[in-house]
């Protein structure tokens, strides 16, 4: 195991909780800096503070996924399948359309 420049072990629990893949970034210094602060004084990894900061934005900003397919069958009600699509777009948190 690696050694951190202070001479203390790296945190394990950010490898054994998750699978997880290495990228790089690209960022102005500045950023960085202030990254280096906010990890610091959070007394955290600049891995933990840019993880939970590409959750909180994925989270704002990822659209609705589209439903695949739900089921086929035949139903005696006539009105069933127009219910059921309705149903499934107010739950995928898209407009319904007046029919």
């Amino acid at each position: 195991m690696l050694a951190r420049l202070d001479g203390s072990a790296p945190p394990r629990h950010i490898c054994l909780h998750m699978a997880a893949k290495r990228t790089t970034i690209i960022a102005d210094a500045d950023l960085l800096d202030r990254l280096d602060r906010f990890a610091h004084r959070a007394r955290t990894s600049k891995t933990a503070v840019i993880t939970a900061a590409l959750e909180a934005y994925l989270a704002e900003n990822e659209e609705a996924h589209e439903l695949g397919f739900i089921a086929i069958g035949q139903s005696g009600h006539g009105r069933l399948s127009l219910d059921g699509r309705s149903i499934a777009r107010r739950e995928a948190g898209r407009r319904v359309t007046g029919r």
